[in-house]
């Protein structure tokens, strides 16, 4: 277990910044069902969902990088909260996934040229004997924008994006599991996405990303 409880490159938590922000979002508490549920309101309400922020310097993807930006996608919030769970002696590790999004933005679709969202991520906390699943991605200020159900984490069950949404539409199905990552897989994270995308693989070899334009 002791690999899901240290400082790596990406979940830094000895970062000040991340150091603050777990200790002071757990201050006084002492079950660690309750220290994760409050750190994960807090990585997923208080960063907003950007998927256009993506890069692909290794540095975006650190949970400090999160804490300087305000703003970021799946991996680096889920990296956010498991580097806050890790500072607290919470054992946590990042899952990855690719998910079918049916109701994302269009002109996101357009650019990526399929609903599939590659490496999706999400992590996995070690609690009362067994691991559980949280996605901080989606905060509640844009769940309510797409009229989506904010998604809750009550730190017994998996919780991970809505099968449905408020209306009873698709929302979110996992498609394809990879597996779980005592730290950020870069390297393969990074080839994954070239492969899913072909057509943006010159973009992600110069580091670059797909614009809101």
């Amino acid at each position: 277990m002791e690999q899901y409880l240290r400082p790596t490159e990406f979940f830094d938590f000895e970062h000040p910044l991340v150091q603050s922000f777990a200790l002071e979002t757990t201050a006084g508490m002492h079950d660690p069902v309750a220290m994760a549920t409050a750190l994960y309101l807090r990585s997923r309400d208080d960063f907003r969902y950007d998927p256009y922020s993506f890069s692909t310097h290794p540095s975006t993807f650190r949970a400090s990088h999160v804490m300087e930006s305000g703003a970021s996608y799946c991996i680096p919030k889920a990296v956010l909260l498991g580097a806050a769970a890790r500072a607290v002696g919470i054992p946590s590790r990042l899952g990855l996934a690719d998910v079918m999004n049916h109701i994302s933005e269009p002109r996101f679709v357009e650019k990526l040229r399929s609903q599939v969202f590659a490496m999706h991520g999400y992590i996995e906390l070690f609690l009362e004997g067994k691991w559980v699943k949280a996605t901080p991605a989606f905060n509640a200020a844009l769940c309510h924008k797409m009229q989506v159900d904010v998604l809750d984490f009550n730190g017994r069950e998996d919780s991970i994006f809505q099968p449905y949404d408020a209306s009873g539409r698709h929302f979110m199905q996992y498609l394809k599991e990879y597996g779980h990552f005592a730290d950020v897989p870069h390297a393969f994270i990074i080839t994954n996405l070239q492969a899913a995308y072909p057509h943006l693989k010159d973009l992600l070899e110069s580091g670059q990303w797909i614009s809101r334009d």
